[in-house]
């Protein structure tokens, strides 16, 4: 036998032993298996309302309680609003899913808070739901196309009503409607405000 071989030959044994005893092998070791994430939470969504409702029933999600928090009406605008004279009614129609909706009322409340706390007006709420079709007969009859919306009425007539955001402040807005300083439609919507009349021709 080749004496130069042997060296090598001894030394690949000792290998195979060693891996042998330590356990090594050729196949990689095996990957932990990782388990499932758990399910998420369900998302605790805000109860749609549809129909005559009630600011209680509006303000129960945290939602709205937050924003009426976070709301900054104009402190005059707001004391005024409390010495309208009365006899005028305002219905809302909102939505309790309604971006808009959240943003408007809660100010509205606020301002109407920060006042005496008490106002002249009566103030109906109507909830809407996602399509705005429902409660079919009401936003028929009061011509709801958007939410929030507004509508002041004064003697059974509707004198004007605010549309999804108010131009000035929901609670200046409002105040110009029930104080005759405004009518027609209030809003930021380029589709509702009536197009200017054509110059005259001549």
């Amino acid at each position: 036998m080749n004496t130069r071989i042997l060296p090598f030959a001894l030394t690949a044994a000792v290998l195979v032993a060693m891996a042998g005893i330590t356990g090594v092998s050729a196949e990689p070791p095996a990957q932990p298996v990782a388990k499932p994430a758990p399910a998420p939470a369900p998302v605790q969504e805000t109860p749609v309302l549809v129909g005559p409702t009630t600011r209680d029933k509006v303000e129960a999600a945290p939602e709205w309680t937050l924003a009426e928090v976070e709301a900054r009406p104009e402190a005059d605008a707001s004391r005024q609003l409390a010495e309208v004279e009365p006899g005028a009614e305002v219905v809302v129609f909102l939505g309790t899913w309604c971006g808009d909706s959240r943003r408007e009322l809660p100010r509205l409340w606020k301002a109407m808070d920060s006042g005496s706390g008490a106002v002249n007006f009566q103030i109906r709420y109507i909830g809407v739901d996602h399509a705005k079709k429902e409660p079919a007969d009401l936003v028929k009859e009061y011509n709801v196309l958007y939410l929030p919306t507004f509508i002041v009425r004064r003697g059974g007539r509707e004198v004007g009503r605010i549309v999804e955001t108010a131009p000035n402040g929901i609670e200046r807005d409002l105040l110009a409607l029930l104080t005759g300083k405004a009518t027609g439609v209030l809003t930021t919507r380029t589709d509702l405000v009536p197009a200017s009349p054509p110059p005259p021709q001549g």
